[in-house]
């Protein structure tokens, strides 16, 4: 029997655009509420239409460059790798190469410089967060992140984007997550603005996915007010052969890292360079 409080934790795109879709088992679900368009930014009509199109919001009318991003994180930088060398002379024997009558049997370690490339970073964003929370801060933090998404990927490596629901009802924790950008297709930069920045990805679409989900979790989700906090997803939350991926903490309305673009995109980067992608020198990214 399918517990009414899990959704299948692997739904792509797709599923999730099939489920929010579903017909609503509950009569006073927030999903599809009228009244509460302002609010959820969007009707849910539109917030549908947005998750199928995308939010086309391009980064550069938010002052920002892809280029000057990379360029001032050092996203796809130059590092220094050490490669051995065979000569005639060196530091150290090559016993093989000797004993097999090589000239070049002696061998140095010569620094190289090669561009790190090829990683796939796996980014779980909380789908849930306080209701406090000012739409601006919402758009700022995903606005962010697809930015350095797109320089992440024009250095050259992959990125995977998961949007999770996690909200205590009761004693339970109530999860579920959905794949916005799978690792190696082409990046869908308006599909993941709205996923990460529009309040309608959670008080339009998350919310109708678990109005037409079960009965039993739907009534006590919209009587519970969809939950409490807190609203933190965690790695365990994705499929197990995800491994290492970055969670974002949920958003509270203390979190003045996002009440401005620039600040957020700074905060991002500070956290980004645990990733290995950036370089740990000091950089202020300004306006274009």
């Amino acid at each position: 029997m399918r517990d009414p409080y899990r959704i299948p934790p692997m739904l792509s795109w797709q599923e999730f655009l099939d489920a929010v879709a579903r017909e609503p088992v509950i009569d006073n679900g927030s999903g599809r509420a009228e009244r509460d368009d302002d609010w959820a930014g969007a009707g849910w009509d539109e917030a549908r239409r947005l998750a199928v199109d995308g939010w086309h919001v391009p980064l550069e009318g938010a002052g920002i460059t892809v280029g000057l991003l990379r360029e001032r994180a050092g996203l796809g930088a130059e590092v220094t790798m050490l490669e051995p060398h065979w000569d005639v002379t060196g530091a150290e024997v090559d016993i093989g190469a000797y004993l097999a009558g090589v000239p070049e049997c002696m061998v140095d370690a010569v620094p190289r410089r090669t561009s790190t490339r090829g990683r796939v970073v796996t980014f779980l964003i909380p789908g849930t967060y306080s209701h406090r929370v000012p739409h601006e801060w919402i758009i700022n933090r995903g606005l962010a992140l697809a930015t350095l998404c797109a320089a992440i990927i024009e250095a050259g490596h992959s990125v995977e984007i998961w949007s999770g629901w996690a909200c205590k009802l009761g004693r339970r924790r109530v999860t579920a997550t959905a794949r916005v950008i799978s690792a190696g297709e082409p990046l869908d930069v308006g599909r993941l603005i709205f996923a990460a920045a529009h309040p309608a990805m959670l008080r339009r679409l998350w919310f109708s996915v678990w109005d037409g989900w079960h009965a039993d979790s739907a009534t006590e989700l919209a009587d519970g007010t969809y939950g409490q906090p807190p609203y933190d997803c965690r790695a365990e939350d994705l499929p197990p052969e995800i491994t290492d991926p970055y969670v974002f903490p949920f958003l509270e309305e203390t979190d003045t890292q996002w009440t401005d673009l620039d600040v957020a995109l700074s905060w991002c980067r500070a956290m980004f360079a645990d990733l290995g992608l950036v370089t740990g020198e000091s950089w202020e990214l300004s306006r274009s």
